[in-house]
């Protein structure tokens, strides 16, 4: 295979990969706990098989790049992506790196199931690295990005894998990085968000973003790179313009001539959809419990003399709760509290000013809609 050099240039390099290889250690046979681990490695019967993900590798991304990473499942795509960000140590070699990073590697994975979309925005934040006070200002941005809309309040247990990747993906491009990495990103949910994802990463190539991009669409990959490099079995085997290397891929990937086989078409997406819809069902159960509670605690409120005053000191903890300030069972407990203090009390916890009307304009227009569902 012909190999094609980088274009020379004297532009600012902010990769280096300099002769990176990167092995694994594979046990030959399966062992299932740690008591037969320790008796096989005493009586020296550990079998190991030694796995070269990467091979002297060698590259440089200068400032403003878009490199296109090509090859075939296991070629060592995604291995290199993940020694580049810093996930793996690389066995043999170094990496030079300069600015700030935003990896998109797998999305959501640091999300915690049992807290809600918002509460996973800060977490998954943090993760990242970003303060809170930055992932407040940019919270409206996400969750509009993310086209999640009511299910934002929703545990993320009861999101698809398609919800759950839309949600990384906002948080994760809502920063201003210096490099992005994206690794098979822009196949994140239907084709109108992949759409949308990819104006979103492209939007960023006018601030002069270097990108390394890892994606099986030869479509996307031209739309988005201008270089690339191939690889096979850990190795480089063509490296230049996207255009030149790209072809190479396509010939690799290409059934031959004269193969009859018959292609089948599997329908790849009936699984997701199918999980998506029980997702779907099960994020409408969760808001319908949300807004049954919410509902209960106006009724409550309701029958109370200082209705007014309650009400008002109940918004103070729902709006903690929505901004993230305090957890959804800090929030429960403090609605019990609530309801249960004698607001007359000298000791008495609360002090609030009484607001004028505000309750009573909400008693009566719940009243008004229950009115009008009746009639229809």
């Amino acid at each position: 295979m012909k190999h094609m050099s980088m274009p020379e240039t004297t532009d600012e390099v902010v990769i280096k990969v300099e002769h990176v290889t990167m092995r694994f250690t594979l046990n030959k046979e399966k062992v299932d706990n740690l008591k037969e681990y320790f008796i096989r490695m005493v009586k020296g019967k550990l079998e190991y098989n030694n796995f070269t993900a990467l091979n002297d590798v060698n590259f440089e991304v200068n400032k403003g790049d878009r490199l296109a990473i090509l090859g075939l499942n296991g070629a060592g795509k995604s291995t290199l992506l993940k020694t580049i960000v810093g996930v793996y140590k690389p066995t043999e070699g170094t990496i030079f790196k300069k600015g700030v990073i935003a990896p998109l590697l797998e999305l959501g994975a640091g999300f915690d199931p049992n807290y809600s979309g918002r509460e996973n925005i800060y977490l998954y934040g943090a993760i990242l690295g970003y303060s809170r006070d930055y992932i407040q200002s940019k919270l409206d941005e996400i969750i509009e990005f993310s086209e999640l809309g009511h299910f934002i309040e929703v545990p993320v247990k009861n999101y698809s894998s398609g919800m759950r990747a839309r949600l990384g993906f906002s948080i994760a491009t809502a920063v201003d990085p210096d490099i992005l990495i994206l690794d098979e990103v822009l196949s994140v949910g239907d084709a109108k968000f992949r759409k949308k994802s990819l104006g979103k990463v492209k939007s960023m190539f006018d601030r002069g973003v270097t990108v390394l991009f890892v994606s099986h669409s030869i479509e996307q990959v031209k739309a988005i790179c201008n270089k690339a490099i191939l690889l096979e079995h850990g190795n480089i085997i063509a490296s230049g313009p996207v255009e030149e290397v790209a072809a190479i891929y396509e010939e690799k990937t290409t059934r031959p001539k004269g193969n009859v086989t018959q292609a089948v078409v599997v329908p790849i997406t009936a699984d997701e959809k199918k999980e998506e819809k029980i997702a779907v069902a099960q994020a409408k159960e969760a808001i319908k419990k949300e807004k049954s509670f919410e509902d209960n605690v106006i009724d409550e409120i309701a029958k109370r003399e200082d209705s007014e005053l309650r009400y008002r000191i109940y918004l103070d903890f729902k709006s903690q709760y929505d901004s993230n300030e305090i957890t959804k069972d800090e929030y429960k407990e403090e609605v019990k509290k609530l309801l249960e203090a004698d607001l007359k009390a000298e000791d008495s916890p609360y002090d609030v000013e009484v607001p004028v009307g505000k309750f009573e304009a909400l008693l009566k227009k719940r009243a008004e809609a229950e009115e009008a569902e009746n009639k229809e």
